[in-house]
């Protein structure tokens, strides 16, 4: 029985590894929020790993908000760098396998073919920063460790770019939606489960992977897309805008490359529109 600890539970992306946990009964798990563990203080991280036995780490944890992190510079920090290193300082201390998650935004866009983990990082705004700085603490101290790059991630759970255009599609609504850039929607339900069929099988081929669903779009690509299978679109005015207003600025061009985790498990790889589908069967 493999046990792991699930960081972040109450997040988007953690609900999503509790929703599967009964899929994979050779795991034992346990879910914490911020009110549990505060991984900002390595002391407290410290003993509540000693008072508990864990094979895996999977931090869920993250500050999100990318607009926010600009003003909010030290809390960004705080969660996506300080508390990653405190994370990474006791699984070593505890022989734990971290797993973590960053962001396409550690990238600056400049490239018209999609990054792959070897491409030169550049994040453009204070939430890739503060992701990279996350991932380098964990490469640092760490040599069994997964890193998973993921884009655009969205579910039926939470606040994200998915439930606010459903939220917002009301009869008569008009939506201005950027086409200024382009990456790949990613179903957070498949990036939980990514994860969770390579502890199950045993995998061991540790390190930095891309992983994001196929294809690529804009966000008013996205967005046509969520309002046509929930048989909204007919009821709002949908328009593209290539004037794109935001306080962080964003890469243009964020598409990851998936032929590294393809080759561990390729069937988990779904193409984008395909498993947004899936959220309304």
């Amino acid at each position: 029985m493999k046990k792991v600890l699930v960081t972040g539970a109450g997040g988007q992306l953690g609900q999503c590894f509790k929703k599967y946990a009964e899929e994979f009964p050779g795991m034992e798990f346990t879910f914490t929020t911020s009110d549990e563990i505060d991984l900002s203080i390595f002391g407290l991280v410290s003993a509540y790993f000693r008072k508990n036995e864990f094979d895996y780490c999977i931090n869920c944890a993250a500050y999100t908000n990318v607009e926010q992190a600009e003003t909010n510079r030290e809390m960004a920090f705080l969660i996506n760098s300080e508390a990653v290193k405190n994370l990474s300082e006791v699984c070593v201390e505890n022989k734990v396998v971290l797993v973590h998650f960053s962001t396409d935004y550690v990238f600056d866009g400049e490239k018209n073919t999609p990054y792959s983990e070897e491409d030169k990082t550049n994040p453009l705004n204070v939430y890739g920063a503060s992701k990279l700085y996350g991932e380098d603490h964990i490469q640092q101290n760490l040599e069994e460790y997964y890193i998973f790059r993921t884009s655009w991630l969205y579910s039926d759970i939470g606040h994200n770019f998915y439930n606010t255009i459903l939220k917002k599609a009301i009869p008569g609504a008009v939506f201005n939606i950027t086409t200024e850039q382009k990456g790949t929607p990613t179903n957070a339900y498949d990036l939980a489960h990514y994860v969770l069929t390579i502890i199950s099988e045993g995998n061991k081929e540790y390190g930095l992977y891309h992983f994001s669903n196929l294809g690529e779009a804009t966000w008013f690509d996205f967005a046509k897309e969520i309002l046509n299978l929930s048989g909204k679109l007919k009821d709002v005015e949908l328009n593209k805008d290539n004037s794109y207003r935001t306080v962080a600025v964003r890469p243009r061009y964020s598409v990851l490359n998936k032929e590294k985790a393809g080759k561990t498990f390729p069937e988990e790889i779904l193409p984008w529109k395909e498993s947004l589908a899936r959220l309304y069967n």
